[in-house]
């Protein structure tokens, strides 16, 4: 075969530039290339293929059904619309087109109409508004309003100037006995004249709507006729009313979306969202306010003070300033139209007047409320939540009483809090500030400490917050070596952590690497001077804990998880197991451990030999085969049995618990019994662990060769009675999980070289082949080496076809990157002449200038 040729030589498709396309599909091949396969003689039950070939023309026709496939495919590689035909019936082959064609038109008049009817209210009525149609209101014609007058427009009648201004005395003067008998009625009721007053005031109303009507009436009959005395004044005729109609066109679906837009209601602009540096600069102004008043209310000093002082009243007061506590007086109101006096009791007043009476009982009930001018913010939610708890509450309290409670409040605000912290410039500071505190009040301390000096209010808070990461990592160290430690304030101030690290990465890995640091030199210094290291204290598997949480444990390297891990290693392979403190350690750290590679599912050999070793620690049977231990832990000796459990009734009485990390901080058993419950629960967390490696490590192809030595002392742990049906049920269906998973490859192993055969007398048969032919074999052989010969051919064609697809996409690619050059090369061309066209100009201006 010889040198293929380049994609753009060989490409001679539809889209290759011009001259590329040279003569691969011809319409008519020529006759001398046109090869035929002709047979001798014809077999019986063999079928003849390929008999004549063409290859110009499969070629060119493979080339376009690609090009109506592949390129298509290409093409919308990166598009997500696709047309959908939605139209009824189309994808169904139950319906024949005329079904289908009637189908659909009688649902799009279905839509016509009830897109036409949706806002018809009432087609038959007429809607009008003050007696007039909506239709004329649609000219926008100046409507008058009802109730003004252009008149008498302020002026007000001496009848409801007297009834509502005078207090209703003119319409209640009593008549003398002459007046009545010379009228000859009887005195009206206050009701009877209030009706009367109404009526009267309706009937003016409709007369003056009357006369505007008319009046409104005349003018338009004015307007007809001064258009037509206009026209016989310009001297033209007068147009007709179809001419006036085609001269003023109707507004068009344009010009009335328009308006109605412009009547619509416009959207209110919302306030903005807040930057971290605005919300950092308000929390700080808010807790310097607080802060502020609380120092006030422990000095005894108050912001206008006077108003809670009693005044002074002397002998000769006349008490001017008396209000009565109850007003007695009646008030006058209408219900339906009608005046009604509230001579009961139960007469309901108007809801305005009972909000504002509501009002002034409150701010009578309670003036101190109103008059203080300190609202004591952060006392309120203390304030209501002892109220809510408080069935009966006293409306006022004693001068002497309001004193104590005073005397109380500041001694609670001495107790209290400071709302601005400065951040700490030394350990010892941070320490005194969180010291004999609850752990509420060490995080508020944090977290307002953290607010007062962010980064976005000065320069130096930078500084402050990162030296703050240090300080707390230390504070936590000495809460871990404390007796007992305190495990619930660590686990709160892990996200104080957290914040600052999120805030200031790079300062926090530093801190966390000089950590891990001390801890591996002081390691590496006591494997040097005794030849083993003991497991570290608390601090330290704390801090790789905290590693953990703070920095992605899934990435391949990291300059603060993988010093971590190297420091985990180390401490379960250097460290030996020589009591129960350090079976406890170790198990925390392969916890950890297992943290770290759960999501990228990395293979820890030292994980899996700790674990083994402390299976074989809880073992009684020491004879087992399937499994070798190796450093820390020895097959004999001292310690050889740290986790077996002997005693019955220790192992009867167990109860299967968490395993507290206070047995790493130093904690020691009181009584055998506790220490063998201890072991017991060590035992199940190191099931516990065994059984979380099996499910996270069944995708290795080498998973039955690492879980062998696990199994092995599973099977010997489930066949020792004595454990607890519990742990016996973890390791069945520990066992269960590792049977459960399929075998995956076999490692790679070094082959092992065959003997050399000592050379024999025996006679060598050579088998004679009949080449041509298939050899005699039984019915299922020659089944399976036809399927073998279909696979193998059917496999090159797959190949062929995809590399051929490849070469068809890589034609095109390269098609698309000609054209975008060629086009790049016009556009810069086109730009560098408009360039030099305008250089030109340049200087001709400045020629002619130079020579004027």
């Amino acid at each position: 075969m010889g040198k293929a040729r380049p994609a753009a030589a060989r490409w001679k498709g539809p889209g290759a530039p011009a001259g590329a396309q040279g003569g691969r599909a011809k319409p008519n091949p020529n006759p001398f290339e046109v090869k035929v396969n002709r047979q001798k003689f014809p077999v019986l039950g063999r079928k003849a293929r390929h008999a004549v070939g063409q290859p110009g023309v499969s070629r060119a026709r493979a080339v376009q059904k690609r090009t109506q496939t592949l390129l298509k495919e290409y093409k919308e590689r990166d598009k997500s619309n696709v047309f959908t035909d939605k139209r009824f019936g189309e994808y169904s082959s139950n319906m024949s087109p005329e079904e289908k064609m009637v189908k659909r038109f009688a649902l799009e008049q279905q839509r016509q109409h009830e897109k036409r009817s949706i806002y018809n209210l009432n087609e038959g009525e007429e809607l009008t508004h003050y007696g007039r149609s909506l239709a004329d209101v649609e000219k926008h014609d100046d409507i008058v309003d009802s109730d003004s007058d252009t008149e008498e427009r302020g002026t007000l009648s001496a009848e409801l100037t007297a009834a509502h201004f005078g207090g209703g005395g003119g319409l209640l003067h009593k008549k003398t006995p002459q007046q009545q008998g010379e009228e000859g009625e009887k005195p009206r009721s206050r009701r009877e004249l209030i009706e009367e007053l109404i009526a009267k005031s309706k009937q003016e109303k409709r007369e003056r709507q009357a006369q505007r009507e008319g009046a409104l009436e005349l003018t338009e009959k004015l307007d007809q006729d001064w258009k037509e005395i206009q026209t016989l004044l310009t001297h033209r005729a007068p147009k007709s009313e179809n001419r006036d109609k085609k001269e003023q066109p109707k507004p068009d679906a344009y010009d009335v979306m328009v308006r109605e837009l412009g009547f619509e209601m416009k959207a209110q602009p919302s306030n903005r969202m807040k930057t971290a540096e605005e919300l950092a600069k308000e929390e700080q102004e808010r807790l310097q306010k607080l802060e502020a008043e609380r120092q006030r209310r422990m000095r005894g000093e108050d912001e206008g003070g006077d108003t809670r002082k009693p005044k002074h009243l002397s002998a000769d007061d006349l008490n001017d300033g008396f209000v009565l506590d109850k007003d007695d007086r009646r008030l006058l109101s209408y219900t339906d139209g009608k005046m009604s006096i509230g001579e009961d009791q139960s007469g309901e007043a108007s809801d305005g007047e009972s909000e504002e009476e509501q009002g002034e009982d409150l701010s009578e009930e309670d003036p101190e409320d109103s008059s203080d001018p300190d609202g004591h913010s952060d006392l309120e939610s203390d304030m209501e939540s002892e109220d809510c708890g408080r069935p009966d509450r006293e409306p006022r309290q004693a001068p002497g009483k309001r004193m104590t409670s005073g005397h109380r409040a500041r001694g609670a605000t001495r107790t209290e809090l400071p709302y601005t912290f400065a951040a700490p410039e030394s350990y010892e500071e941070l320490k005194s500030l969180l010291s004999a505190k609850t752990m509420e009040e060490q995080l508020v301390v944090v977290e307002r400490i953290q607010t007062c000096n962010h980064p976005s209010l000065a320069v130096g808070n930078k500084a402050k917050l990162e030296k703050l990461f240090g300080f707390l990592l230390e504070y936590i160290g000495d809460l871990a070596t404390d007796d007992p430690p305190d495990l619930r304030v660590i686990d709160k101030l892990v996200v104080q952590l957290y914040n600052l690290c999120q805030m200031f990465p790079d300062s926090a890995s530093n801190s966390i690497k000089f950590v891990l640091r001390d801890a591996m030199h002081e390691m590496e210094g006591s494997v040097e001077a005794r030849g083993r290291a003991a497991f570290p204290g608390l601090d330290v598997l704390i801090y790789l804990k905290i590693a953990g949480l703070l920095f992605p444990a899934s990435d391949l390297r990291h300059p603060v998880v993988t010093p971590a891990l190297v420091c985990m290693s180390q401490l379960l392979t250097k460290c030996p197991v020589l009591s129960l403190q350090d079976v406890v350690k170790g198990l925390f750290v392969c916890s950890v451990f297992l943290d770290y590679v759960s999501l990228s599912r990395r293979f820890i050999p030292e994980l899996i030999n700790f674990l083994l070793g402390t299976l074989y620690l809880a073992a009684s049977s020491k004879h087992g085969q399937g499994y070798t231990l190796v450093h820390p832990f020895r097959a004999s000796g001292k310690n050889s049995e740290l986790l077996l459990v002997s005693d019955e009734a220790d192992t009867a009485t167990w109860q299967r618990r968490g395993l507290s990390l206070r047995w790493a901080g130093g904690l020691k058993a009181q009584t055998k019994t506790e220490a063998n419950h201890t072991r017991l629960s060590c035992l199940a967390v190191c099931l516990a662990l065994v059984k979380h490696c099996v499910l996270l490590y069944s995708s290795l192809p080498s998973f039955h060769d690492i879980v062998r030595p696990l199994g092995a002392l599973l099977t010997e742990h489930l066949a020792d009675r004595r454990h607890p049906p519990e742990l016996q049920e973890l390791c069945r269906s520990t066992l269960a999980d590792m049977e459960k998973q399929e075998r995956r490859c076999r490692p790679l192993i070094c082959e092992k070289s065959k003997p050399v055969p000592l050379k024999l007398f025996t006679p060598r048969l050579v088998r004679v082949l009949e080449f041509g032919r298939k050899q005699g074999s039984s019915k299922e052989e020659q089944e399976r080496k036809r399927l073998i010969h279909k696979h193998k051919r059917e496999f090159k064609g797959a190949v062929r076809e995809i590399r051929r697809d490849n070469q068809f996409l890589a034609r095109m690619q390269l098609s698309e990157t000609l054209e975008r050059d060629a086009e790049r090369k016009r556009k810069v061309k086109q730009l560098f002449n408009s360039l030099a066209t305008q250089e030109g100009e340049w200087k001709a201006l400045k020629r002619k200038k130079f020579k004027k």
